[in-house]
């Protein structure tokens, strides 16, 4: 079944995409969730008028966002967080928000949706690495340390 998603589905696609999907999955959980609408004639046509409409927009939206990537490929990003007595492992584990609070605090405007932590969880300090998606086709790689706060 063909359905036109109206929100970025990871695993599925991004917004204002045509996708084919099983039917069950688009009746019984995409469309009464309000994440798709079906991709009948008169929708398709309505979809295709806004894709035309929003074309310009979205380069100059993708311009930003590759402005944005090289900016952070070169910036430090420090994520803050409590030690143990031994100083090196952390109370907790850093995550997506933290992350994104650290990027955000240096003038970056980035979702905690849109970052990926790459391996297993951060529970020491030291240098890591996260996968940022500032756009559907502007995704980089960045570099972090965890320091104790």
């Amino acid at each position: 079944m063909d359905i036109i998603l109206k929100e970025d589905i990871e695993n599925l696609g991004f917004k204002d995409e045509l996708v084919s999907v099983k039917p069950g999955y688009a009746r019984n959980f995409l469309i009464p969730q309000g994440k798709a609408m079906a991709a009948t004639s008169s929708n398709k046509k309505v979809w295709e008028e806004n894709l035309r409409q929003r074309s310009h927009k979205e380069t100059k939206v993708k311009e930003e966002a590759t402005k944005t990537a090289t900016a952070l490929e070169t910036a430090k990003i420090k994520v803050g967080a409590k030690v143990g007595e031994a100083g090196t492992r952390i109370f907790g584990s850093v995550n997506n928000i933290q992350i994104a609070d650290s990027i955000n605090a240096l003038g970056h405007n980035v979702d905690k949706k849109n970052i990926k932590i790459l391996g297993s969880q951060i529970k020491e300090i030291g240098t890591y690495q996260a996968e940022v998606r500032l756009h559907k086709d502007v995704s980089i790689t960045i570099s972090f340390e965890v320091v104790a706060e």
